[in-house]
């Protein structure tokens, strides 16, 4: 059967289509500003009184005269923390010590003053304080090597940052920003560029203002002049800033359209420092997509204590234009890699949303040889390939299960395909993605020696990841003959578009037949379209799975007015898979 849609005058008309689903309204993920915050002096008299002084003063010279009014911010915190040392819970102290730590942080960057190489001599009233920070043995910890801002200085809006998830308590959020690009990003599994949220709290001995950056994923609390206070933060902005900086949005279409030209993008990142005592949790996108998809999740998931202090988040991005079985292989070496680095010590999960649930799907099957025989029909050593492509298809079709998952998590997966792939939509789409020269090489080769049944797709190019997604693709067909792997426990969650007609029901995209899966500890339908995985009732079960994953922690299903079925045998949650 020939491919159509190929001719010329098919091209406006696919590229309209496909832009507009990349793009799907002008808003835009985040946008942030800049603006100067409001400080609200304290009515009443006392000692805060005078640091509300300080501040007023300062603000009105920071820019002018910006070493004096450093001296006003510092003195400002020393006195609120006197007030805080006297009485823990003042709140008025607490904001007015996190006000002017953050414009002491402002007055640093705005300034260009430099207090992290040598100490920094700021005159106060007459008196002088010594301005330094804490030495921290991890160079990456080096202020030096950042731009802080504070996070209060920061506007953010945006699809992808509707809620602003914070934590009160003792500091100033700020936002730390990597002065260069890491050069080591690939080798320690990090983002080009570093965007973190970190807390800064300024300490006193004598005349000396020592200030710390804490890291609010790490911990939640901290001690100063020994006492014990909770850390503040704020989870949200760092996220919107690394997406208006980065804009990772633009390259959704492109990444599809020529995977090749970005294969460097395949790769697992972290976007936290690696603690062996906290669970992974690996996120994979879908079609079109990237891993800023998973920004509401995080946002939300990261304002719940227990889920900072058991896990930490990983991504893996691809080029979503591949195959998503070659995706898959390219995962697993990338697995290999890390865990050389970052050995774990729990069972990781895997959240997969939509082609990233394909994907997720084969991190946990036994394929043996079956998978090659039914594209081949002989064994491996009897078919006569290129050392490349059989390298490649090797990769690609007979693999284990990973033996570092432990649970795994399906959100609006088309594990049996989408007919969205198979129509014309789908071909023209089709048409357009190109494939690898490595692809169409080892594609060539397979044609050779192998044959189509009737009712498959029938292609005369290596399949591309649309083509994989159809529900009469030969690799479709064939994975779905093969069963999970027993003892890995998997959830699946996906949208009915708020129409409440499960088992007919589909997210727009992907139907309920092929979302489905029969051995799931659990399902739930969210009245969502088909990215379920930024819904917040599916957000919620995802906490549920987590809480449920750890050991010893009694669970309770929320009530969530939504389709839910729970198969966990007796209403008990399963052991974790341990190997």
């Amino acid at each position: 059967m020939k491919v159509l849609f190929t001719s010329n005058r098919y091209l406006p008309l696919a590229l309209a289509i496909f832009a507009t689903c990349a793009l799907e309204s002008c808003a835009t993920y985040s946008s942030v500003s800049e603006r100067r915050p409001r400080f609200i002096p304290f009515a009443g008299g006392g000692p805060l009184a005078s640091a509300a002084t300080y501040i007023v003063k300062a603000m009105r010279i920071d820019r002018s005269e910006p070493l004096v009014a450093l001296g006003e911010y510092i003195s400002a915190a020393e006195t609120a923390l006197d007030q805080l040392k006297r009485s823990p819970n003042d709140e008025t102290a607490r904001n007015t010590y996190n006000f002017a730590v953050g414009r002491i942080i402002a007055t640093i960057r705005d300034a260009k003053l430099d207090p992290w190489t040598q100490p920094l001599q700021v005159p106060s009233n007459g008196r002088e304080f010594v301005l330094t920070h804490r030495l921290d043995p991890r160079p990456q910890w080096n202020p030096a090597l950042y731009v802080f801002t504070p996070a209060d200085q920061f506007d953010v809006r945006g699809t992808y940052v509707t809620e602003r998830t914070t934590r009160d308590g003792i500091g100033a959020p700020v936002v730390a920003i990597g002065r260069e690009v890491n050069k080591e990003a690939r080798a320690n599994f990090t983002a080009p560029r570093t965007y973190y949220g970190v807390t800064a709290i300024a300490r006193f001995e004598g005349r000396r203002c020592v200030l710390s950056f804490e890291d609010p994923l790490a911990v939640e609390t901290v001690r100063v002049d020994g006492r014990i206070f909770p850390l503040g933060a704020d989870f949200t902005v760092p996220l919107a800033v690394m997406l208006a900086s980065t804009n990772p949005k633009k390259f959704e279409l492109t990444r599809m359209l020529n995977p090749a030209k970005y294969a460097e993008t395949a790769r697992i990142s972290r976007l936290q420092p690696y603690d062996p005592n906290k669970t992974v949790v690996l996120v994979i996108h879908g079609l079109m997509d990237t891993p800023a998809t998973w920004t509401p999740m995080l946002n939300r998931l990261r304002g719940y204590p227990e889920i900072r202090r058991n896990y930490q988040f990983w991504f893996y991005s691809y080029p979503s234009g591949y195959p998503y079985p070659y995706s898959a292989a390219i995962l697993r070496h990338e697995l290999d890699a890390i865990e050389k680095r970052f050995p774990l010590r729990k069972p990781m999960v895997v959240i997969g949303h939509s082609m990233g649930g394909c994907i997720s799907r084969l991190l946990i099957t036994d394929t043996d040889d079956q998978l090659w025989m039914e594209l081949f029909k002989k064994p491996p050593e009897q078919v006569t390939l290129s050392p490349e492509s059989r390298k490649l298809f090797s990769d690609a079709l007979i693999f284990q299960h990973r033996r570092e998952i432990g649970r795994v998590i399906f959100i609006s997966a088309p594990l049996r395909g989408s007919g969205l792939a198979s129509n014309w939509l789908g071909r023209i789409g089709s048409s357009l993605v190109r494939s690898p020269v490595a692809l169409l090489k080892a594609g060539r080769d397979a044609f050779k020696v192998t044959t189509f049944r009737s009712g498959e797709l029938k292609l005369k190019r290596i399949p591309n990841s649309v083509d994989t997604l159809a529900p009469t693709n030969r690799f479709v067909i064939a994975i779905n003959t093969i069963p999970i792997t027993p003892g890995i426990p998997y959830h699946t969650i996906m949208g009915d578009r708020g129409k409440g007609d499960a088992p007919n029901s589909s997210d727009g995209i992907v139907p309920y037949w092929s979302s489905h899966m029969p051995g799931a500890k659990s399902e739930l339908i969210v009245p969502s379209g088909h990215s379920a995985h930024q819904n917040p009732e599916a957000i919620q079960e995802v906490r549920r799975i987590l809480m449920l994953n750890l050991p010893h922690i009694p669970q309770k299903r929320p009530n969530q007015g939504s389709t839910a079925q729970d198969r966990t045998n007796s209403g008990k949650s399963a052991p974790l898979a341990l190997f």
